[in-house]
């Protein structure tokens, strides 16, 4: 079986300088559309929340857009929406019942790599017990994220990349190697990179197939480059997260003010980070913007 980390591994620099950029929600306009008309439909529909859809909504908007978990992978995502729905009254009220999610934890906790990949080595080569409650939330697991992949692949087209980011990665081209650092299968990221035509600038394009965003660093740049001239570009904790990990710069792109982050990208940050006058306070006040964004407590529960 081929590598999917191979083409990182045998990634080798052709500039000074490394930039990963973030997909969803950070190089294009696709996290509002994906979450509010693919991942949530497809989790009312195939969890049974029929009865409790408006807090669901809620719950999945707030995890996934609007707070600091937001571009959480979408297992760990929905275990956590789960959980805020078992805790609201108003769910209790209607006699509805948000699902445990025990085996999305086990699946979790599996060190299977949480994509379709590994959910499906998970289901096929893991110990389950034989138990049809059981077998029927496996099975709803695959029908849950296969049908998200299908509902976006069906939905979302024709969303460009945010104004600013195609005249930033064309800034960087001739100074800069670049690779696309999403958790977005990596089928979706060449479909949304190439039908824009910014394929191109990336030297490779990761998804959730070559493993962590972090990962995705590790093996692209870190020790290949020194670590003031490696930058994420990123809108989510994770992102940054990702950065740090690898003791590498990170900009933000905040939620909200996307098109605002890739003007002040393109006409300063850029400049900064490759006349190598990026970290320290010029980053640090970047980043109190940034988590002035994304708050850790639920918009009910104030």
């Amino acid at each position: 079986m081929a590598d999917p980390q191979a083409a990182l591994k045998a990634f080798q620099p052709r500039h000074k300088f490394f930039v990963g950029i973030d997909s969803d929600g950070c190089a294009f306009d696709t996290m509002e559309i994906k979450h509010k008309e693919c991942f949530c439909p497809n989790t009312v529909e195939h969890w049974g929340l029929q009865a409790v859809s408006k807090m669901a909504r809620e719950a999945f908007e707030f995890v996934n857009l609007y707070s600091k978990w937001r571009g959480t992978n979408r297992w760990p995502a929905l275990k956590m929406v789960f959980d805020l729905l078992r805790e609201r009254p108003e769910v209790h009220k209607r006699t509805a019942k948000a699902p445990e999610g025990k085996i999305i934890q086990a699946f979790i906790d599996s060190g299977f790599k949480t994509s379709d990949a590994g959910l499906w080595k998970f289901i096929t080569e893991a110990q389950h017990p034989d138990d049809p409650a059981y077998q029927k939330e496996l099975q709803t697991m695959w029908n849950w994220t296969t049908g998200i992949n299908a509902t976006i692949a069906r939905m979302v087209h024709d969303v460009p990349p945010f104004p600013g980011v195609r005249e930033s990665l064309e800034k960087l081209s001739s100074v800069a190697d670049m690779i696309c650092v999403s958790a977005t299968p990596v089928d979706a990221l060449r479909r949304e990179w190439e039908e824009h035509d910014i394929a191109r600038y990336a030297a490779v394009i990761c998804g959730q197939e070559q493993g962590r965003k972090d990962e995705h660093l590790a093996l692209a740049a870190k020790g290949k480059y020194p670590s003031h001239r490696i930058l994420m570009i990123g809108d989510a904790p994770g992102d940054l997260k990702a950065a740090r990990a690898n003791a590498a710069l990170f900009f933000p792109v905040n939620p909200g003010h996307e098109e605002r982050s890739w003007q002040l990208f393109l006409e300063e940050a850029a400049d900064r980070f490759l006349a190598e006058q990026y970290a320290g306070h010029y980053e640090a006040k970047l980043m109190n913007e940034f988590e002035s964004y994304l708050p850790s407590t639920p918009p009910w529960k104030h």
